[in-house]
């Protein structure tokens, strides 16, 4: 008998269903070994050396698959294939005594997707474990392990109890909060734009297309807008023109003029699909589709690849496998037809020097299984099957072609000075191909049928304020591609590292679903970032995923990586203990007294946020969370609608969500998604579309 080794009973199951009863498949439930909690658990003093333990959970499951293991003739590590999977293929021979003479012979297979074929081919190309990628993610854990124990204890005593730092989360953690102080800092700058609505005497393609007999002057269909584009030859900037006194200036200068038709530029426009997806992709616009978190989106992909449904679901690569893309070709041939299945397969190139590119983009291991035929009960998993799904077979799909028209309109008049350049667009889509399974947002403008020197009528002159913006708070989408752009973390880490900022509550998510940081979170990254500048760093935290892959790929000495970093980084913490001072607590004033003692309550900031406590601690302690209460159009306290005692307040999931509840509860059960004051329309793009609009309902 050989024994299989996997992570999850689920990965078991699907094994089993492809092979054959000399193979026993077990799961280990998981980490098997790993550092201690209670301790640092690393030995600097003897080169860096790790003290890994088996945790009490897992003894029990251990000492099963050692009495399994010493059954069987050989035992087959098959974990994940990426730095993560090939430490725990490592920590299970130790922990099993495989590496011991008289075991059972060890092997290490990996596979791409969970299919037969993969499997199959796995197992007859058996290697031992990788050291090398076991060594770059054993650095990994140390030098986090490193920088979490030993900086953590000096915001507890500089900041607050029961903070923490990380190496990639103080960088997460800084991006958002210096995206807010640009956002505080900002100053709104106005300018103006400036159209003509137009009149053409020519009719409109539309038109002609319906009736042919259509002739000159079709009337209103034949109205369209043109924007200012040069005056006097000169490109007008975007905030060319500042004032309102400008644009009139300018707007009467164009009831002035002549207009006519001086260019007119007609070409195809072609869109290329979008490459299938890597992790970080995925995540991003399951966020942006889906609305999920990253950690939910990579929870249902795990259970996705698991049941044998896509490849792998952690990857930094676009490569297809030749199969994959033939396999999709075909489907397309016969379910599209044959007009838009390209004539050679699409293969996409990589972008990012650091991708692992033996592996595979995220794909469905079948092509023609599609969407329709997915049975599983979670409705979110078969919504990012979909997604998968779709991007993958639009990947293979033809170029969407347009047809667009710019066309140049000269303004002019002998008696002004000035002469002025508008240009309108036009784009009319020819071929959907991609289009037709990627259904992307995208306008169709359609022009009248114009011609060169045609003379124009003026209908109006349309001057327009607007005002610049701040940039936007980062989303869990934006942030993953911000990392991901400067080299921070890897696709396993993405997740990870924004569930934990969003659970240390150093950053909250608002009702827009982007991030904003707390109190808190403000003040640990000041004192990280005046303190400690190498940690937050984002050049710095690049770097040191590169000399981790220059450690995976055994070019560099794991702990060589560890001592240039820590060594210093140990200096300047003993250091920061003698001269930082003891940070003042996080205090607000209220106009409340405390009712048991009758001093002013104050608000504190703790590891889950606000609470209100009375100003005479220790002798009094007195405490209560705050209340968010919602006030309505005229500033007053908003009544519940279901009782009409209690108030509107604004509270939050365990999942850091916002509802509103009544003050009452639980006396009144009232509960809602949408925040009652805002009319349906206002609030209809916020929605979840299985919401209901202001229903009450339980949570």
């Amino acid at each position: 008998m050989k024994l299989i080794l996997v992570e999850s009973p689920t990965k078991s199951k699907t094994l089993k269903g492809f092979l054959g009863k000399e193979y026993e498949v077990l799961a280990t439930m998981g980490h098997i070994r790993d550092l201690p909690k209670s301790k640092i658990g690393i030995d600097v003093e003897k080169n860096f050396e790790p003290h890994y333990i088996i945790p009490i959970r897992s003894k029990k499951r251990v000492n099963q698959l050692k009495k399994e293991a010493e059954k069987a003739d050989a035992v087959i590590m098959a974990t994940d294939e990426d730095r993560e999977g090939e430490a725990i293929a490592y920590h299970l021979i130790q922990a099993l005594g495989l590496n011991e003479e008289g075991t059972a012979k060890v092997q290490r297979i990996v596979f791409h997707e969970i299919t037969k074929s993969a499997i199959e081919e796995a197992l007859k190309n058996p290697r031992g474990v990788n050291m090398s990628l076991v060594d770059a993610q054993q650095a990994r854990r140390v030098l986090d392990r490193l920088v979490g124990y030993k900086l953590s204890p000096f915001l507890w005593e500089k900041v607050m109890r029961r903070l923490s730092a990380g190496r990639v989360q103080s960088v997460a953690l800084r991006l958002i909060a210096e995206r807010e102080e640009e956002i505080e800092n900002f100053k709104p700058e106005e300018y103006w734009s400036i159209e003509a609505l137009l009149q053409s005497r020519g009719i409109t393609r539309k038109s002609a297309r319906n009736d042919p007999s259509v002739k000159l002057g079709a009337g209103a269909e034949n109205k369209f807008t043109a924007l200012l584009h040069k005056i006097n030859g000169e490109v007008v900037p975007k905030l060319g023109i500042k004032t309102k006194e400008e644009a009139d200036k300018i707007a009467i200068d164009l009831k002035q003029c002549d207009f006519r038709v001086s260019k007119i530029e007609k070409k195809e426009l072609k869109r290329n699909p979008l490459p299938p997806f890597t992790t970080s992709t995925l995540q991003q616009e399951a966020s942006r589709r889906l609305r999920c978190s990253a950690k939910q989106t990579m929870r249902f992909a795990q259970s996705l690849y698991e049941n044998g449904l896509i490849t792998y679901m952690r990857t930094d690569s676009v490569n297809l496998s030749r199969e994959s893309v033939l396999a999709a070709k075909s489907w397309i041939e016969k379910k599209l037809g044959k007009e838009y299945a390209s004539q050679a397969p699409r293969f996409f190139k990589t972008k990012s020097r650091l991708a692992q590119e033996a592996h595979e983009a995220i794909r469905p291991t079948r092509p023609d299984f599609a969407p329709e035929k997915f049975q599983g009960e979670n409705n979110q998993e078969k919504r990012l099957y979909e997604l998968i799904w779709r991007r993958f077979i639009a990947s293979q799909l033809p170029q969407a072609i347009f047809d667009s028209t710019r066309v140049e309109i000269e303004a002019k008049n002998s008696l002004i000075a000035n002469y002025y350049l508008l240009i309108t667009t036009g784009s009319i889509l020819k071929f959907d191909g991609f289009l037709k399974i990627w259904p992307t947002q995208f306008e169709e403008k359609e022009l009248p049928a114009l011609a060169e020197k045609e003379e124009l009528k003026l209908l109006e002159v349309l001057p327009s304020q607007h005002f610049t913006e701040p940039p936007p708070r980062y989303n869990e989408a934006s942030l993953i591609k911000t990392l991901e752009e400067y080299g921070i973390g890897r696709p396993s880490t993405y997740a990870p590292t924004i569930s934990v900022i969003q659970e240390r509550n150093y950053v909250l998510k608002n009702e827009d679903r982007r991030f904003a940081p707390t109190e808190i979170g403000c003040a640990v990254n000041k004192i990280l970032t005046e303190h400690f500048p190498t940690i937050v760093d984002i050049q710095f935290t690049a770097r040191m995923e590169e000399e981790l892959d220059e450690i995976a790929i055994g070019a560099e000495k794991w702990q060589n990586v560890i001592r240039k970093f820590y060594e210093p980084f140990s200096v300047n913490l003993e250091k920061k203990y003698l001269e930082v001072e003891k940070q003042k607590p996080i205090e607000e004033k209220t106009d409340e007294d405390c009712e048991k003692c009758g001093k002013p309550m104050i608000i504190k900031y703790g590891r889950f946020g606000k609470f209100m406590a009375c100003s005479g601690f220790p002798d009094c302690k007195n405490a209560k969370p705050i209340k968010n209460v919602v006030m309505d159009e005229n500033g007053v306290k908003m009544k519940c609608p279901k009782c009409a005692e209690g108030e509107v307040v604004r509270k939050r999931t365990k999942r850091g969500r916002f509802f509103y509840g009544c003050s009452k509860y639980p006396a009144c059960d009232y509960a809602s998604w949408v925040n009652p004051q805002v009319t349906e329309n206002s609030n209809a793009k916020e929605r979840k579309s299985d919401e209901p609009a202001g229903e009450a309902r339980p949570l």
